[in-house]
């Protein structure tokens, strides 16, 4: 159940960050914002990452949390520790980045994005949620005849 969240939270984050990157590229006129200044955080020099718009980097992590959730939750992939480690590595990294860009927002932009701040709670949901099922796992596997604990 939690990997099939992670995988529909990752889409969710997939919608944000494609929409924010529309913005940035130029296809989008203007934000839908009601909460702080989108539009200042997004045309801060701080809104472009080794010559990428932050927003893209964003679409690459959902996508691949998308993609790897999905795999951990199907099949002969649904028990690969490799893909629990993956997930928890990425999901950690994006918990960082995300910090970093709000760091920046508050005390740098000194502006706030309603949609960053959304990604960033994503982010931080979707690695709290891929700690808490690993910690099944690790339990699950522990309880089992011939497991260890």
């Amino acid at each position: 159940m939690l990997r099939r969240l992670v995988a529909l939270l990752a889409l969710a984050g997939i919608f944000l960050a494609t929409y924010l990157t529309l913005y940035k590229l130029g296809y989008i006129g203007t934000l839908s914002c009601s909460v702080g200044s989108c539009e200042t955080v997004q045309t801060s020099r701080w809104a472009t990452f080794l010559g990428l718009p932050v927003a893209a980097w964003g679409v690459g992590f959902y996508v691949l949390v998308f993609a790897l959730a999905t795999m951990w939750s199907v099949g002969s992939f649904a028990a690969s520790p490799a893909l629990g480690w993956a997930l928890l590595l990425l999901t950690g990294w994006g918990v960082i980045f995300s910090g970093w860009l709000t760091y920046l927002e508050l005390f740098v932009i000194n502006a706030i994005c309603q949609w960053c701040v959304v990604s960033a709670i994503l982010a931080a949901v979707l690695f709290v949620l891929v700690v808490m099922e690993r910690r099944r796992r690790v339990d699950s596997v522990r309880h089992e005849p011939g497991g260890h604990g």
